[in-house]
């Protein structure tokens, strides 16, 4: 449960935007309240519905107020900026087409646009996260920094997956190209694994869209590195199932967790990555190959990390909390 805040917030403020049930930004609201630095979370799916924004320019940065029910802040007094996967602003479902749509672009435009005019820290801007979520532009970044990745494959011709698959000569996987659940007529949501796939079974449906295709990559463990700023927590992810083997999200009951160091060359990796992409947090997943080398498959610049905390003991939300406060420029 996040603590109460009190209605009107003092200087030095630090927005939490994120969605209303996020637990990892409930980890940092307490660690910022516990540090007693003013913390305003608030969600823009809500704005224009029940957020309201007063903003002022006179020739210098924007001023004026960023209010909810609970609480408001001014926006001269924002000091940094957590960005942690919100929805979009919403108007009434009342507005009719077209004027809906047009009237979301305008709430978008004047919300995050006063936002991102901020001259405050971020923990980290939007605009840098989207280039930077996408498997492909992540790859050959990483290869070029040092960092070993597995050859891969994207393509929506059957007989390339194939062709692909016989270059190999050993097993391949298949597996999404970006997050997000598949929403059932029913309502329920579920994930798109990663999964071992035969050649043989390669078909037709490979041209209904794009497909990522990876060598398969023997492993002792994989691990999670969670980077804030330059401090690294890494944590080792042991598989107690098959279904983990192939994709440790499938099956969260049959791992075990163990913190572990980063080796140096993989560090400089990272941190470079991260500069190349200007961002100042990643959720990083590698593979660790029994003889020892680390293989990047991907990197989530606002990726999950409070199960990690939970289960490892890492102060994850403590660094989140320091680089927000201590860490902050303008």
């Amino acid at each position: 449960m996040v603590t109460r805040l009190p209605a009107r917030l003092p200087a030095g403020s630090v927005l939490v935007v994120t969605e209303e049930m996020d637990p990892t930004a409930d980890l940092v609201v307490d660690e910022l309240t516990r540090r007693g630095a003013p913390v305003m979370r608030f969600n823009p799916g809500d704005f224009p519905q029940r957020v309201t924004l007063t903003a002022d320019h006179h020739g210098g940065p924007w001023s004026g107020t960023l209010r909810d029910e609970h609480r408001s802040v001014r926006l001269e007094e924002v000091r940094a900026v957590y960005y942690r996967r919100p929805r979009l602003p919403s108007v009434a479902d009342t507005i009719p087409e077209p004027h809906r749509t047009w009237a979301n672009d305008q709430a978008l435009a004047g919300l995050f646009g006063i936002l991102y005019a901020l001259p405050v820290w971020w923990l980290h801007r939007p605009e840098d996260d989207g280039p930077a979520s996408h498997k492909p532009g992540q790859l050959p970044v990483a290869a070029a920094l040092g960092l070993r990745t597995p050859r891969s494959l994207i393509t929506n011709q059957p007989d390339a997956a194939r062709a692909f698959c016989a270059s190999v000569g050993g097993p391949v996987i298949c597996k999404p190209l970006m997050g997000g659940p598949l929403r059932h007529a029913d309502g329920r949501r579920t994930g798109v694994p990663t999964h071992l796939i035969d050649p043989g079974d390669i078909d037709s449906s490979v041209a209904l869209t794009a497909h990522l295709f990876q060598e398969w990559i023997p492993k002792q463990h994989e691990v999670r590195l969670t980077v804030v700023g330059r401090r690294m927590f890494a944590a080792e992810i042991h598989a107690g199932s098959d279904a983990a083997r192939v994709d440790w999200r499938s099956d969260y009951d049959a791992l075990t967790y163990k913190v572990c160091e980063v080796p140096d060359t993989v560090r400089r990796g990272v941190l470079g990555w991260l500069g190349h992409f200007r961002l100042n947090f990643g959720a990083f997943d590698f593979a660790v190959t029994p003889s020892g080398d680390w293989v990047l498959f991907e990197c989530n610049p606002s990726g999950e990390w409070s199960w990690i905390q939970k289960e490892t003991g890492l102060p994850i939300a403590a660094a989140v909390a320091e680089h927000l406060t201590e860490g902050t420029r303008t």
